[in-house]
């Protein structure tokens, strides 16, 4: 919005300088000669207006171009350039004419208006890129001085109006200009950015400034001496000639001046100019901690911006690891030089230096030997995070001199900022592998949720209650059920040694193999059997899964049973609770003939409001603050107390008891708990 604003106001300041300068030049061919009062006060006021308006155009304009002074300097010389060829070249002309003005002709007469507004639009363009460069850099607001000049600039054009009135009334334009000089001298030892440009830019202003310095006062001289061109601009507008003259000497002045400040700074502008490029580079580093995250990119900018600011030759980054120190990045040096500098000076990271040193190169001279070049001195920084030393930062030199103060506080502070920016890195790249993480675990749970049963099995005689609660984002327990035909339920809780997603993936192809053998084999041991053989393509020595596999008769209340290494099944009937371990190992741990004879079938009939419990090891191993086991006997009384509620009621208590028992000590493995209640009906 303030931009639009910004753009209206400007287009609104072009449009009043072409409409009065339109007016400007149609009043001087309608009226070339100013011989009456009236006439000349019109034309001046006429000639303020244009200077005005295309002075606040053009200043505005060169307010946008401030981040390079030296350009606006050189165009201000080549506009003073122009009109000393055009004076130069008008002298000629109107001194071979005698200076006899008379008889001109509309020609002439349009030429010398055309020409008038040339000047004016380059004095113009100059005195604003004074005004622009005045302002340039200070601290503080010095417009009060600058704006008191411009009030006796204005005193200076307009009294040049009395002598049209009375020729004695001319020493008020010559106070008023004597005091503009004044200003023009205090005003133009405001030149604070010339300390802010490069060393290589300031010997450039030293021989621009030697020449436009020249050049305005050579060009001042031939408006004063040139009788016939002074009374040319006079006869256009005594004000002109009077602002024109004031800025030619403004130029004069201002020149001066630079020179000998800019000679001035000469001694002190390499010392400016790293102190500038140490903060530029900071700031860019700053830059980079957010916006990079590569690890090696930011070490190869860290070791780059060290040998450029910290008045290096080489530069290097080490960084720990558990297997000692590694060259994280070099510039303008081998890794192999580097890593045998490193090891002399620092060993495998347990010569630590908690702030910089620089060591003298002679001093490991003897138990080195570098193949590329040798150095003189070397500076070594810690790279510190949170008061741990993560690495190292080594800036080396060839060169006699070694490091100052000023350059070892450089070369510590890159080393603070990379610090920070490699840990950075690093933190990014953790939250991104963990990202990346979570969306595995995100299709693992979906795999997970399509592996349970959505809805458990409803029958007259049986009630059913199931639960899983995973350790981690994932587990590897598994139950289902199988409706074999109109009279037999199958059922299968399972446990993959594993949690995650590995554990995850090869439930899933668990769950795919009991659902296709339960449609084919009925007999539970047959069916572990099988499914071991086929799981053998399938699982490696790390992992083997636990199951136990039952068959209900929903009619006769007839239970058979097989167990591959899986927890005891839990029977409470007739207030006694018996634990049914049939023998077996686990599916996956044994693919000879050992698997099929260690594995025994159990037949069991239920009695009305018998249940049974299947559940996975991460009930009874749940653990307390004491590292004490949750353990079976407490699972035992907590159903046998609630033998009598209902089956989600019992799953339910049992959650509530192992919560309060684990409160302080974290789930390690996952539960799963499936319960069975048989309730006979009668017709």
């Amino acid at each position: 919005m303030k931009r639009q604003v910004k753009k209206a106001a400007q287009a609104r300041g072009l449009e009043n300088t072409i409409l009065v300068s339109i007016l400007l030049f149609l009043f001087n061919l309608i009226f070339p000669i100013h011989d009456s009062a009236i006439l000349a006060v019109i034309n001046e006021f006429l000639v303020f207006a244009t200077v005005y308006f295309l002075y606040n155009y053009i200043y505005h304009f060169l307010h946008t171009k401030t981040d390079s002074p030296l350009s606006l300097i050189l165009n201000a010389g080549i506009l003073t350039s122009l009109i000393f060829f055009i004076i130069s070249i008008l002298n000629s002309v109107l001194s071979s004419n005698n200076g006899n003005n008379d008889g001109l002709g509309f020609f002439n007469s349009l030429l010398s208006v055309f020409l008038t507004f040339v000047f004016i639009s380059a004095i113009v363009y100059i005195f604003s890129t004074f005004r622009v460069l005045f302002f340039l850099r200070q601290k503080k607001d010095p417009g009060i001085y600058f704006n008191t000049m411009l009030i006796f600039f204005a005193f200076s054009f307009f009294s040049n109006i009395l002598t049209k009135f009375d020729s004695n009334l001319d020493y008020p334009h010559d106070a008023f200009y004597v005091v503009a000089i004044v200003l023009i001298s205090i005003n133009s030892i405001r030149v604070a950015w010339i300390a802010f440009i490069p060393k290589k830019q300031k010997y450039y202003l030293l021989l621009i400034s030697i020449v436009l310095s020249i050049l305005f006062g050579v060009t001042y001289s031939m408006v004063i001496q040139s009788n016939i061109l002074r009374q040319t601009l006079y006869t256009f507008s005594p004000g002109l000639q009077s602002i024109f003259s004031l800025v030619m000497i403004y130029g004069t002045i201002y020149c001066g001046v630079i020179f000998f400040t800019t000679l001035f700074h000469l001694p002190t502008a390499e010392a400016f100019d790293r102190k500038a490029d140490e903060v530029s580079s900071m700031m860019d580093l700053t830059k980079l901690i957010t916006r990079v995250f590569d690890f090696k990119e930011l070490a190869d900018t860290v070791t780059a911006m060290t040998t450029r600011v910290c008045n290096s030759d080489s530069a290097w980054l080490v960084t720990k690891s558990a297997g000692g120190i590694e060259v994280t990045s070099v510039h303008n040096v081998g890794y192999v030089d580097a890593d045998e500098v490193s090891k002399s000076i620092i060993g495998s990271g347990e010569n630590d230096y908690d702030s910089i040193e620089v060591i003298q190169y002679d001093n490991i001279k003897p138990v080195i030997t570098l193949s590329e070049q040798e150095f003189k001195s070397i500076a070594v920084a810690p790279l510190k995070v949170h008061g741990k030393i993560i690495g190292h930062l080594f800036a080396a030199r060839q060169k006699e001199n070694t490091y100052d103060i000023d350059e070892r506080k450089a070369v510590q502070a890159f080393a603070d900022y990379a610090a920070v920016a490699l840990e950075n890195a690093k933190l990014i790249a953790e939250s991104i592998e963990k990202e990346r993480m979570e969306k595995e675990l995100d299709l693992a749970r979906d795999i997970q949720r399509k592996i349970l049963p959505l809805n458990l099995p409803i029958s007259d005689n049986l009630d059913i209650s199931a639960l899983f609660v995973p350790a981690f984002e994932v587990g590897g327990d598994y139950y289902d059920f199988f409706e074999l035909d109109n009279d037999r339920l199958g059922f299968v809780v399972a446990d993959v040694a594993g949690k995650g997603i590995s554990a995850a993936f090869i439930m899933s192809e668990v769950k795919g193999i009991f659902k296709s053998l339960a449609n084919m084999i009925s007999n539970p041991r047959d069916l572990l059997v099988k499914a071991n053989e086929v799981l053998k393509g399938s699982l490696d020595k790390r992992n083997f899964v636990t199951a136990v596999f039952g068959v209900i008769n929903k009619n006769t209340g007839k239970l058979n049973i097989a167990r591959a290494g899986h927890t005891p099944l839990l029977h409470y009937s007739g207030e006694i609770m018996t634990r049914l371990q049939p023998s077996g190992i686990g599916l996956g741990l044994d693919y000879t003939s050992n698997f099929s004879n260690s594995l025994k079938e159990m037949e069991i009939q239920l009695k009305n409001n018998d249940i049974i419990v299947c559940y996975s090891d991460g009930i009874p191993e749940a653990k307390n603050s004491s590292e004490e086991d949750f353990g079976y006997d407490r699972l035992e009384s907590i159903i046998m107390q609630n033998c009598h509620s209902e089956l989600d009621t019992i799953s339910k208590n049992i959650m509530k008891e192992l919560s309060v028992f684990t409160q302080d000590h974290c789930q390690h493995d996952d539960i799963t708990l499936v319960l069975f209640k048989w309730i006979k009906k009668t017709k």
